[in-house]
């Protein structure tokens, strides 16, 4: 400060440094993780796959309460499981009433079982990608386009020909 300067003259320099941004080192995101479980899901209503849930016969296999309970309980767990299934796809898609952090838990949670499932190989069937689906429609359209096309030229190509008629000569 120089003589006769008062402090409130003094200027106070301030540096923000921005925090360079996080990238995320998760194998799949929240997007394909949710098309993931689509996909999965859509397979087992249209039927291509089948899950094998666990049974109550096995899961009796698991539980010694089966000695000491007279009634199965291994039953109600086969239907809690199947349940518990049902209750997640139904949030998923919007039919039962949930919160955006609840439908999101159900789809880690859906996402869970198709990982359980997969390993233990409990699901039947290929899991058809919807990219799939949209390319075999657009290909299908493709070759019809293509047999119109066909079918435009043959006709051209081989149409009959008027021909002019002569005249007879006199």
């Amino acid at each position: 400060m120089k003589m006769g300067d008062s402090p409130k003259d003094e200027k106070i320099v301030v540096r923000i440094q921005k925090k360079p941004e996080q990238v995320s080192t998760t194998l799949l995101n929240p997007d394909e993780v949710r098309r993931f479980v689509q996909e999965f899901v859509s397979s087992w209503i249209r039927g291509d796959i089948t899950i094998r849930f666990p049974t109550a016969h096995e899961l009796s296999k698991k539980t010694p309460l089966s000695i000491a309970f007279p009634v199965d309980p291994s039953v109600n767990a086969e239907l809690k499981i199947k349940e518990h299934y049902i209750d997640l796809l139904t949030t998923i898609a919007g039919i039962k009433k949930a919160s955006a952090e609840e439908q999101q838990q159900a789809i880690a949670d859906v996402f869970k079982m198709l990982l359980m499932f997969r390993t233990a190989n409990r699901i039947e069937g290929k899991i058809i990608s919807n990219d799939l689906e949209k390319r075999i429609i657009e290909l299908e359209k493709t070759i019809e386009d293509q047999r119109k096309l066909i079918e435009q030229i043959t006709g051209f190509l081989f149409k009959p020909k008027k021909r002019k008629k002569k005249k007879p000569v006199q």
